[in-house]
């Protein structure tokens, strides 16, 4: 998973659970109060890259499991000298767990994560009972889920976690854009699955109910 490069170099667009002290502040970490969106398995950071620049009033964290892939992201978003963008390496789970502060965070984005195909491995899925709760936590009043698959039994599971979790409302999800060039997707994996033709399944919920403490 990760590597013996230091990531001073990155920094600081580039961290790792292991280079934080404790719970994010946002303001510091960020410079300002701007609202904070969180891109779970950001990859590549397409999404990270497009959303921060359109979207200057807004902060945003991506989390990659993958230190290659969270560095690669990273140098994109240094090169194009993006102060509210930043990548995190390491367990989006462990982040959430003792690194998201409750109710502090507008919008989380979940593009593609890994089906785990197996059966037997469908426990390892990132979307469980106990990651929506995560997320509850981490959501401010009226912050957002968007989930997007190109796996429609998936999808389903995961639509009937979310329609089940009575503190969120479903909304319409943003429709399927005609992209205009190479970089106007969502992430490169949907690129990817679009050109080879396949349905991408999108959900957006809303939570209506703060977190219980």
């Amino acid at each position: 998973m990760s590597s013996s490069k230091p990531t001073r170099d990155l920094r600081p667009y580039f961290q790792t659970l292991e280079d934080l002290e404790g719970p994010f502040q946002w303001e510091n970490f960020f410079g300002n109060d701007q609202p904070v969106v969180l891109d779970v398995g950001a990859g590549r950071g397409l999404f990270l890259f497009n959303a921060s620049g359109e979207h200057p009033e807004k902060n945003f964290l991506g989390m990659e499991i993958d230190y290659k892939e969270g560095r690669r992201a990273a140098t994109r978003l240094l090169k194009a000298e993006r102060p509210n963008a930043r990548m995190l390496g390491g367990d989006a789970r462990i982040a959430f767990d003792k690194f998201i502060p409750d109710s502090s965070i507008s919008e989380v984005h979940v593009y593609f994560p890994d089906p785990w195909w197996k059966k037997r491995h469908h426990k390892r899925r990132i979307f469980t009972d106990v990651f929506v709760s995560r997320i509850t936590k981490a959501l401010k009043h009226e912050g957002q889920l968007h989930f997007w698959t190109d796996v429609e039994e998936y999808f389903d599971r995961v639509t009937n976690l979310m329609d089940h979790a009575s503190q969120f409302i479903r909304r319409e999800p943003p429709e399927e854009n005609l992209p205009e060039h190479d970089m106007d997707f969502q992430t490169s994996f949907e690129r990817k699955k679009r050109r080879e033709g396949w349905q991408i399944h999108r959900g957006l919920w809303e939570l209506q109910k703060p977190a219980e403490s």
